[in-house]
């Protein structure tokens, strides 16, 4: 598998007013560099890779709205516009972000890493990342066969060392029975 070109930062919830305006989830740590005013930005797919269209926009206004933000594009005038973007990923180029620190992973390199007990004890192997409107959940392909779906929340998962590839978890007690 070669490495990903582009990094997941943000999803387009809904259009917002009839100024073509949008609600977008942020993905990242970074959200007010991500999305300043001026920024190109690309359309994108689930799991990173660029649209089909090759479509750019580029940040002419972002705000902060409930966890999100309020962002208007110099390429979507009105509302009809702004409803295709509906449900779309938006991308940046891995060059233009800051790398991640130590204890942080893209979620596109969560796929294939191992996953062990804090016990050391391996579980199986990361085969699917889940967006869940309650956070990220993977999906782990057991040593043993079958799988379990666990959140990606600091109350499981306990560390993740990235230059390794591996994901310390404790789940709930009779998860694993």
């Amino acid at each position: 598998m070669g490495s990903p070109e582009f990094a997941i930062v943000g999803r387009i919830r809904k259009a917002h007013g009839i100024r073509g305006e949008l609600v977008v989830e942020p993905i990242t740590d970074a959200p007010a560099a991500v999305f300043a005013a001026g920024r190109r930005i690309f359309a994108g797919t689930a799991s990173g890779d660029r649209a089909r269209d090759g479509a750019e926009l580029s940040v002419s206004e972002a705000r902060p709205f409930k966890g999100g933000l309020f962002v208007r594009f110099a390429e979507i005038a009105d509302r009809n516009a702004a409803e295709l973007w509906r449900d779309r990923y938006l991308l940046l180029p891995l060059s233009e972000l800051d790398p991640p620190r130590e204890d942080e992973v893209y979620i596109h390199d969560l796929v294939g890493m191992r996953v062990d007990l804090v016990s050391g004890e391996p579980l199986g192997t990361v085969s699917e990342v889940y967006e869940l409107p309650q956070g990220l959940a993977l999906d782990v392909a057991r040593v043993g066969g079958g799988s379990v779906v666990l959140s990606f929340s600091p109350d499981v998962v306990k560390r993740v060392r990235a230059a390794e590839r591996v994901v310390e978890v404790d789940p709930p007690a009779g998860m694993l029975d």
